[in-house]
């Protein structure tokens, strides 16, 4: 009972809900799409490897962040003492200052999580150097934004 206490309260500081969270599917499932580079400027690939919390969080103690390696992205509810996942899936890497991909859900590790989205995909982008996607829940869609730590 502590447990769901404790959820609810967290979801409820970061402004959304805790039951149903998902976001909508979009139709080019899997496929990255990149800004074009200005003619004849070098287009560096981004890295994003490494550890991202939420900016834009009602509360310090409680935020979502995210952990990507390789081509994996997990991304976790924060409270003061706890962690739930959220999300688990792929990542495609892009070039420039801008870039979406869908990540699809790994399945094998939400399916047991009690706060993690259901959804086959998520759709993440990435913009001058944050990264940001949709979290509904309870009827209330918030767009996370996360900076790389």
């Amino acid at each position: 009972m502590a447990k769901v206490s404790v959820t609810v309260a967290l979801l409820a500081l970061l402004g959304v809900g805790a039951a149903g969270c998902s976001s909508e599917p979009s139709s080019n499932a899997g496929a990255s799409q990149s800004s074009a580079p200005a003619e004849g400027a070098a287009v560096e690939p981004v890295d994003l490897t490494g550890e991202w919390k939420q900016t834009n969080s009602n509360d310090p103690e409680s935020f979502q962040s995210a952990t990507i390696t390789g081509d994996t992205i997990e991304v976790y509810w924060n409270a003061t003492d706890s962690k739930s996942l959220y999300w688990a899936g792929s990542v495609e890497q892009g070039d420039g200052d801008s870039f979406s991909w869908d990540s699809v859900n790994d399945t094998s590790k939400t399916e047991s999580s009690l706060l993690a989205s259901s959804d086959d995909t998520k759709t993440f982008t990435y913009e001058n150097g944050e990264l940001s996607y949709d979290v509904t829940a309870m009827g209330t869609t918030m767009t996370v934004r996360l900076a790389k730590q």
